[in-house]
């Protein structure tokens, strides 16, 4: 009876002296969590609560599975401040749950957008240290390591070696874990995040979408098995493949103002116009419900983003009523909330004079009046200044256009030296155009020319950043047109067509290759594209000058 009792009253010190443990660790970890400004509140959802169908399966309270598999559909549509809220309510009904902390973690990160300010990087990694003290599984510690390689060492270590040691993480759990579909979703996911923008094999791209195409089958409603095989698919060798999925992928999650629009990123590069403006209305409708539902002070950049795919399809239809319309609407906004930069505060005015070549608009283009710091976003700064020097040279003013290209190499060099490999090879690009088209401007053909073909290779070999629908102009298709204002229809022939097969439909190509044509003496070649560029503008009530020099030309040239 002795050594009973002595071991009940061993047992029952454990006891005390474990709850005081636990105790004493609960107010320590309330005490860090109260420390670190989550985003929480009521989670915002326009349009409903249809954000696809996730299960993820892990060991925390069963009463907040629905909230967390919510946040996790939330995730995977790049709503990452709802997502982030969703988390943190788990973590509020169950701080025990190491999964709602890596939801966090992952919530904060934005692998397809730009990298995390330093208060994200110390947020993201605070939550996880506390996630570390967490009982939790060998799965759900993997998943914790995995992101954890992207924060560790965050001030020491550039942000694409962080990118791809979370991705190799992320390998590991996917191979080892053949049954875990979300596994293989967020590693395809990184497989993307870590692509090589110079790569035209496209090789992260397609293991990524063979991967979720096999899982998609059997898990038809998942919204980031569609969500990322447009994102792996979106470039025009791989396009066509996912096609079906984009025109899916706004069904499976309705309530979502990105998935709304992501499926016009594929029919943009189609140039399947008529699907794209659909999607991009819808998508600027659910954009301004949760900026309007959230009291955002401010536009939220997915509504700009939408506006400026828009735009860009208006002007391949030959709308430019409606294209004017989104440029006004665009004038009364000045401040954005914003997580991928105001890109299209440059581009959309850009677009509308350089695509209907309203040279002397252009050369005194003003820049978008907002609360921005424009010296934190030289690439988005860039597009003024490039339009500009594009609008001067055009109008024989060189002093000016050489003015500007001054700006664009000084915009340059600050690229460089923020080693942002992707956006200071675009200004570089948007140099050589500007200065090919000085040369021209001063009568030095050969020098132009050479140029001008210098920045048509290097934008042919590098690939298209999400935030665009597409460079303000392409560089194939400037090439045309330098090759036109030369009198040298062959050559500016083969440049359209060439530009036309990675940018499908649009109407300066089309109606420069049936110029190029005409020129020629072709009628049957000019016939076709003439043709082409009536059926592209057929639902347009537009008045551009190029349609009406078409059907002039088909009326003269009948079969």
């Amino acid at each position: 009876m002795r050594f009973l009792k002595n071991t009940t009253t061993v047992l029952f010190l454990f006891a005390l002296i474990y709850s005081a443990g636990c105790q004493r660790k609960s107010a320590n970890q309330n005490l860090e969590l109260e420390s670190i400004d989550l985003q929480r509140g009521e989670i915002t959802l326009c349009g409903g609560n249809e954000f696809g169908e996730v299960r993820f399966s892990f060991y925390c309270n069963y009463a907040t599975k629905e909230m967390f598999d919510l946040a996790v559909s939330l995730l995977h549509s790049f709503e990452y401040a709802e997502a982030e809220k969703a988390f943190a309510n788990v973590i509020d009904t169950d701080p025990d749950c190491p999964m709602a902390y890596w939801g966090v973690a992952m919530s904060i990160y934005h692998a397809l957008w730009f990298a995390p300010n330093e208060k994200d990087l110390i947020k993201g990694s605070k939550i996880l240290e506390i996630a570390e003290s967490l009982p939790k599984t060998i799965r759900e510690q993997e998943y914790l390591d995995a992101i954890g390689t992207y924060y560790k060492d965050w001030d020491k270590i550039d942000h694409k070696t962080r990118a791809k040691n979370y991705e190799k993480k992320m390998e590991e759990i996917y191979l080892k874990y053949y049954d875990d579909t979300e596994a293989a979703i967020f590693y395809a996911l990184a497989l993307n995040s870590t692509a090589n923008p110079e790569d035209k094999n496209y090789t992260n791209q397609r293991k990524a979408g063979s991967i979720l195409e096999s899982i998609f089958p059997d898990q038809p409603n998942h919204p980031g098995i569609a969500h990322y095989i447009i994102h792996n698919y979106h470039n025009p060798t791989l396009a066509h493949m996912a096609l079906s999925t984009a025109r899916r992928y706004a069904e499976i999650a309705p309530s979502s103002a990105h998935a709304q629009h992501m499926p016009s990123h594929i029919f943009t590069r189609l140039g399947l116009w008529e699907e794209s403006i659909q999607s991009n209305l819808k998508s600027a409708a659910a954009a301004q419900c949760y900026s309007e539902e959230s009291e955002m002070d401010g536009h939220w950049d997915e509504e700009v983003h939408a506006m400026d795919y828009l735009v860009y399809a208006y002007l391949q239809i030959g709308d430019n009523e409606k294209a004017i319309q989104q440029y006004q609407y665009l004038q009364t906004i000045n401040k954005l909330i914003t997580l991928t930069g105001p890109y299209n505060f440059g581009a959309i005015p850009a677009r509308i004079v350089l695509e209907n070549k309203l040279w002397d608009q252009a050369a005194t283009l003003k820049q978008h009046s907002s609360d921005v710091n424009w010296e934190e976003f030289p690439w988005e700064l860039a597009i003024t200044h490039f339009t500009r020097a594009m609008g001067a040279s055009n109008m024989g003013d060189i002093s000016s256009a050489e003015n500007e290209i001054a700006v664009l190499d000084v915009l340059y060099l600050d690229l460089i030296n923020k080693e942002d490999e992707y956006e200071a090879n675009q200004v570089l690009i948007q140099i050589k155009i500007s200065q090919a088209w000085v040369f021209l401007a001063k009568g030095m053909e050969e020098e132009a020319i050479a140029l001008m073909s210098e920045a048509a290779d290097m934008e042919d070999h590098t690939n298209k950043h999400p935030k665009t629908p597409g460079e303000v102009l392409p560089a194939r298709e400037l090439l045309g047109d330098m090759f036109m204002a030369m009198n040298k229809p062959s050559q500016a022939l083969e440049a359209y067509e060439m530009d036309l097969k990675g940018h499908p439909n649009r109407f300066n190509g089309i109606y420069g290759a049936a110029c190029a044509a005409r020129s020629l003496g072709d009628q049957k070649k000019a016939r076709l594209y003439f043709d082409t560029l009536l059926e592209l503008v057929e639902s347009s009530p537009g008045d551009r000058p190029e349609i009406k020099e078409a059907k002039e030309f088909l009326d003269q040239n009948k079969v």
